[in-house]
């Protein structure tokens, strides 16, 4: 993911490095504003269970899906100059995201699932104007999303992980934009153990989801 995070912020360098002078003023993009999106996103998890019994044993499973959600966003862009803009907001994110595990016939093993919704992104997006309608932005967010659970074990804690993305925005005379987005998302691991009831209480069970994602969104500048 460092490698990564190094093109992004190698994208916007280059983009600086060969943009003349006869760019935008950033004032066209400034000001508040108010967005839905849509997101197609694809889920990877690396995920392990272990049993601590008589015969100790541990499962690892790399899944992967893909899922599309829609939310909100709002924000303000502030001009730093003639070119460029820092762009503070928060976007909210509807979707679901399940992480499922069947267990063996083992002893102390289970059906147990993972459950993460109610996304939420604080970002920072340096910005750059490229005409008079266009402009270009790095992305850096803290990023939340709730974590419920089926099945004979306990709750971990909530999700939280940094975002990274590169996107353009394009905005009309009429104050309507169009936002296009891409990158991705990594979180803390997910940590749980059993119950005691049905699953032994020494059986544990991890996770760690990575978010890769494109993003549309329409919405308006004040």
């Amino acid at each position: 993911m460092n490698k990564l995070k190094t093109m992004l912020c190698a994208v916007c360098t280059l983009v600086l490095a060969n943009t003349g002078t006869t760019l935008a003023d950033s004032g066209n993009f400034a000001g508040p504003y108010l967005g839905i999106s849509g997101l197609a996103a694809g889920i990877a998890v690396d995920g392990k269970s272990r049993a601590v019994t008589d015969a100790d044993s541990t499962d690892t499973v790399t899944a992967g899906k893909a899922t599309f959600a829609t939310g909100v966003e709002a924000g303000y862009a502030l001009p730093l100059g003639d070119m460029f803009l820092i762009d503070i907001g928060a976007s909210y994110l509807a979707g679901e995201a399940k992480i499922a595990h069947e267990g063996d016939d083992g002893p102390g093993r289970g059906n147990v699932s993972f459950k993460a919704d109610d996304f939420v992104t604080f970002y920072i997006a340096p910005t750059m104007s490229l005409s008079d309608t266009s402009s270009l932005y790095v992305k850096m967010g803290l990023s939340e999303a709730d974590i419920g659970v089926s099945g004979d074990i306990t709750t971990p804690s909530d999700l939280r992980g940094e975002t990274w993305a590169v996107g353009t925005r394009t905005v009309l005379d009429s104050g309507v934009f169009i936002r296009t987005e891409a990158g991705y998302t990594e979180y803390n691991g997910i940590s749980a153990h059993g119950g005691g009831n049905t699953i032994l209480a020494t059986t544990s069970y991890a996770a760690e989801p990575v978010i890769a994602y494109g993003k549309v969104s329409f919405g308006f500048r004040f």
